[in-house]
C-alpha cells in the first residue's frame, strides 16, 4: 500500500523571522503505520506539492486552524482525481464537522495502536466517515520513535544554520489555560511517556539541537528531575516551554543542556521579573510569548508591557493577538458575548484581530500589535537577536565537542550553493 502524507502550507506571520521547523505531527503519525506501508511525505511549507505523485490513500496532517483552507483545497483536488482522503491532526479535530465536507474520513484522537484497523477498512472499501478516539487515549508506552527519515532535513534551516528537531516526552496537560485547546484535545491529565523510551528516541536523533514540544515540563517535580538527569549524558541542547522555577530543577536543566525556554509573560509583576532573571542568571535564554488583546489590556497597558520586556532584557519576544480558537474557553465566552467577528480560518494566524476587544477598537489592537514588534526590535532586528541565540548554542556545542556544521552551511562556505 502506498500512502501520500501531506502537511499543508500556512500563512506565516510577517513579523517573525522567516524559517520553518520540521513538523512534529506527521513524523509521529508515520511511526504508527505498519512497516509494509510505502510512505511519501510533502511539507508544502518548504517544497511544492506534486499532485501527480499520489498514493493509494492521501493523508492530510493539519496542525493549525489557518492551514485548514489550503488542506480543503488539496483534498478537493485529490478527491476529484478519484483518490480517497483522510484527515488527522490538531486542526482536523478542532474543525472536524467542517472537514467532513472535504474528506472521505476524519481521524480524531491519537493514532497509536489504531492505524492497522483504519488501513484494513480502507483496503476492504469499508473506510468509516469518522474514527473518533477523542479522550480515549492510548497507553503512552505505545508511542514509538518518530519517523524523522521522511523529512528532508536540509530544507529546515535559519540562514544556513541547522534548525531544531522536535520531540515530546509527555502528552496532556494538568493546566487549563483560557486560550488553549489542549484540554479538549489531549485532556487535563499529565501523561508522561516512559523516560527510557524518550531517551531512546533522543539517542536516535542525529541533530544535537532539539525542541521539547510538551505543553509544559512543569507538570510533576519528580518526573521533571528524572527527565533532566536522564537527558544530561546525551549532551543535547534543547528548547522547551516552561520549566519549574525551582533551584534544583533549574540547575538540573542547565546540566541537561537547556538552551532557552519559551516563557509566557502575562503581566509586569515582580513574579515574572524574578522568573526571567533566574533563568538568565543560569545562562538559559528566554523567548517571551506575549498575548495581546486580553480583556484587561488597553493601549497604555500594552505600551507599559513592551517597556517592561525591554527592561528585563528578554532575548526574544513573540507577540501574538489573542485568537479564539475552536474548543477553547475564551471562544466559548466570546461566542456567548457576541464578540467573534468571523470564521475566516485562514486569518486565524495569531497576527490578526478576529474578535471585538474589550478596551480597544479592532484597529487599535492591530496597531498596538505592530507597535509591540517594532518597539521591542527597535535596537536589533528579529533576525539578529535570533542569530545571537544560535551563536550561543554553537559556542556551547563547540565547548563540549558536539558541534556539527550543517550540510547547507558547509556548501555555502565552500561557495557551492546559495
Amino acid at each position: 500500500m502506498k500512502i501520500k502524507l501531506i502537511y499543508p502550507k500556512w500563512p506565516k506571520l510577517k513579523n517573525q523571522p522567516e524559517f520553518n521547523l520540521p513538523p512534529h505531527g506527521p513524523v509521529c503519525f508515520a511511526a504508527t503505520l505498519p512497516p509494509d506501508v510505502e510512505l511519501s511525505f510533502c511539507d508544502e511549507n518548504v517544497e511544492a506539492l506534486d499532485f501527480s505523485d499520489g498514493g493509494d490513500l492521501i493523508c492530510l496532517s493539519v496542525m493549525l486552524t489557518c492551514q485548514m483552507p489550503r488542506a480543503w483545497e488539496i483534498a478537493d483536488k485529490y478527491r476529484a482525481m478519484g483518490k480517497k482522503v483522510i484527515f488527522g491532526g490538531i486542526a482536523s479535530m478542532l474543525h472536524h464537522e467542517e472537514v467532513l465536507a472535504h474528506a472521505d474520513s476524519v481521524f480524531l484522537g491519537e493514532a497509536e495502536g489504531r492505524m492497522e484497523q483504519v488501513l484494513r477498512d480502507f483496503q476492504e472499501n469499508k473506510l468509516k466517515k469518522t474514527y473518533n478516539f477523542l479522550h480515549d487515549f492510548p497507553d503512552t508506552k505505545l508511542i514509538g520513535t518518530a519517523r524523522r527519515n521522511i523529512l528532508k532535513h536540509e530544507l529546515y534551516h535559519f540562514r544556513g544554520v541547522q534548525m531544531v528537531d522536535l520531540v515530546h516526552a509527555s502528552r496532556g496537560c494538568r493546566f487549563n489555560c483560557f486560550p488553549c485547546c489542549t484540554p479538549y484535545l489531549g485532556g487535563c491529565k499529565f501523561r508522561p511517556r516512559p523516560i527510557e523510551n524518550v531517551i531512546k528516541e533522543l539517542e536516535s536523533i542525529d541533530n544535537s539541537r532539539l525542541f521539547i514540544v510538551d505543553n509544559s515540563l512543569s507538570q510533576d517535580d519528580a518526573w521533571e528531575k528524572e527527565l533532566f538527569r536522564a537527558i544530561a549524558p546525551l549532551k543535547k541542547k534543547w528548547v522547551s516551554h516552561p520549566i519549574k522555577d525551582d533551584d534544583e530543577i533549574l540547575d538540573l536543566a542547565v546540566k541537561a543542556g537547556c538552551w532557552y525556554v519559551y516563557q509566557a509573560v502575562v503581566d509586569t509583576s515582580d513574579h515574572i521579573r524574578r522568573r526571567i532573571k533566574r533563568l538568565k542568571e543560569r545562562g538559559i535564554g528566554v523567548e517571551g510569548t506575549i498575548i495581546l488583546g486580553m480583556d484587561n489590556q488597553d493601549e497604555d497597558y500594552i505600551k507599559r508591557l513592551v517597556d517592561f520586556l525591554l527592561e528585563i532584557e528578554l532575548d526574544l519576544a513573540e507577540f501574538t493577538i489573542l485568537t479564539p480558537f475552536a474548543h477553547t474557553p475564551i471562544r466559548a465566552q466570546m461566542e456567548q458575548e457576541g464578540r467573534i467577528l468571523h470564521n475566516d480560518w485562514i486569518r486565524y494566524t495569531g497576527g490578526e484581530v478576529v474578535f471585538k476587544p474589550a478596551k480597544m477598537s479592532v484597529d487599535s489592537l492591530q496597531e498596538m500589535y505592530e507597535y509591540a514588534w517594532k518597539t521591542f526590535y527597535g535596537d536589533f532586528s528579529k533576525e539578529i537577536k535570533m542569530a545571537k541565540l544560535y551563536l550561543k548554542v554553537i559556542e556551547k556545542e563547540k565547548r563540549d565537542g558536539t558541534y556539527k556544521e550543517s550540510a547547507l552551511r558547509a556548501r555555502r562556505r565552500r561557495g557551492e550553493g546559495q
